[in-house]
């Protein structure tokens, strides 16, 4: 429970607790670091950089490979870690484990293929080479929704590129980043190439500012709000400094005319009820087509309301667990009062749950419109607002007119329209008839005020490279 810099565990004189979301129980109490510590594991992160970066890419592969082996071997116990500080069901904390695993094997894969080029030179006595090298020391900062995955994103990438990291995680959920630093070590990742500076929530701007401001610190990703992510760009300009940032969403959700009503409605479920609608990609407007729209309501209300169900994270049965505190419970309930102040329906749900504060409904309302805050703005919780729409282009203004723009979805079984939307949504992913579509294979990412790089995927990799040129003359 204490902080991992240069290959020690560190204890701080102040700790914070950690609690659980359903219960409100401490689980333990994290080391509190500071500035100084976040100062100490940059530079541990230095020091090891040099070595790491000059080890042959089939040895680092090898010793991601090995992390990946050692969390699939700990899948059960990881899988714990997070339904204790997170909240969501186990069967889904289970599907983070493997899916944050397959991070590390796929960049152990990818870290052979960082290839350069040999480019035709323009005089005969010269050649023209092109090198990809490690950007350095990268500040990896993460949220809490998915306290393993969004790490192993990120540092899959950067190990397998070279460089060395020290990750900040979200002060709700500290553990799962520890635990993967506890196999690390195990893994044989050389100390100070993960390093990680827990912190409380009093701590996290001098922490951050550290991060993104430290000279021998040269990459920063960022996974968060939009606001949080603007004021790490304005700390990182300061020594202009590569970024990646994956911010908020506002996901639209489409449903046309054409579409096959039952497989939306299970897209749609599937979309935004996971971990109890907290994820960047979820759903945050749906926008039904007129044909349609009572059919898909009633169908999409019948299914939240025998296919969802709201428990303690450990317990089989449930799919809903917590909120993850007591804020995020009040901002849903706004977003709804909101809504029905402006005449907005209540088809299900809309209330706390009687299991405790943290625990709220599977809410689905009708009759919304876009002047609502739950269009406006992502609620980050259990709620579903349906947008009636009669044209296609005034669907797809709708789901532009947001200032951000990471995933959207829609469901048509027109070829034509499929090209038409696909190619005029403003975001960077789209799923066509699919409610699921984050993919280690695939490039995570946004547009707009959603964020800057890609994540996973072959395009992962490059976040944390620089290109060099070498020109070799008198030959």
């Amino acid at each position: 429970r204490g902080g991992l810099v240069g290959g020690r565990w560190v204890e701080t004189a102040a700790a914070f607790p950690v609690q659980d979301p359903a219960s409100g129980e401490e689980l333990g109490r994290v080391s509190d670091c500071g500035a100084a510590e976040a100062r100490a594991a940059v530079r541990a992160a230095h020091e090891a950089g040099a070595a790491w970066g000059r080890l042959p890419a089939k040895e680092r592969s090898a010793r991601l490979r090995r992390w990946y082996e050692l969390m699939m071997e700990n899948k059960e116990e990881l899988a714990r870690i997070i339904t204790a500080e997170n909240g969501k069901p186990l069967k889904e904390a289970q599907g983070e484990i493997v899916y944050s695993a397959s991070f590390l094997e796929w960049f152990a894969e990818e870290a052979r293929r960082i290839y350069g080029d040999v480019i035709p030179a323009s005089a005969k006595d010269r050649r023209v080479l092109v090198l990809k090298q490690p950007v350095g020391v990268a500040a990896i900062i993460t949220p809490w929704n998915f306290p393993s995955a969004m790490i192993t994103r990120k540092v899959g990438a950067a190990l397998a590129a070279g460089c060395t990291v020290v990750v900040k995680p979200a002060e709700d959920t500290p553990l799962s980043a520890l635990a993967l630093g506890e196999l690390a070590n195990q893994a044989g990742i050389p100390a100070g190439v993960y390093n990680v500076v827990p912190c409380s929530r009093q701590q996290t701007a001098a922490v951050g500012e550290v991060l993104c401001t430290d000279p021998l610190v040269s990459k920063i990703s960022f996974t968060g709000s939009t606001a949080t992510g603007k004021i790490l760009l304005k700390h990182a300009a300061g020594t202009v400094k590569r970024v990646s940032m994956e911010l908020g969403g506002h996901a639209p959700f489409i449903v046309f005319d054409s579409a096959n009503v039952d497989r939306a409605v299970a897209g749609a479920l599937a979309s935004k009820y996971r971990n109890s609608g907290q994820t960047c990609v979820c759903t945050n407007r749906f926008l039904v087509q007129k044909g349609i729209h009572d059919e898909f309501v009633e169908k999409f209300a019948k299914a939240i309301e025998k296919e969802l169900h709201v428990g303690n994270g450990f317990d089989a049965k449930t799919t809903q667990g917590p909120l993850i505190n007591e804020k995020a419970v009040e901002k849903v309930e706004k977003h709804i009062k909101d809504a029905v102040s402006q005449g907005a329906s209540i088809v299900t749900g809309g209330k706390r749950h009687s299991l405790g504060k943290n625990f709220f409904e599977p809410t689905l309302l009708s009759n919304v419109t876009t002047k609502m805050l739950c269009t406006q703005e992502e609620t980050f919780g259990p709620l579903a607002p349906v947008i009636r729409f009669e044209t296609e282009a005034e669907a797809v203004a709708i789901a532009n007119a947001a200032n951000v723009g990471l995933a959207g979805y829609f469901y048509s079984q027109d070829p034509a329209q499929i090209w038409r939307v696909a190619e005029q949504l403003e975001v960077g992913m789209v799923g066509v008839n699919e409610g699921i579509i984050s993919s280690v294979e695939c490039p995570f990412g946004g547009v707009k005020e959603s964020g800057l790089g890609r994540e996973g995927s072959k395009y992962g990799i490059d976040e944390y490279l620089e290109i060099k040129y070498v020109c070799l003359g008198g030959l």
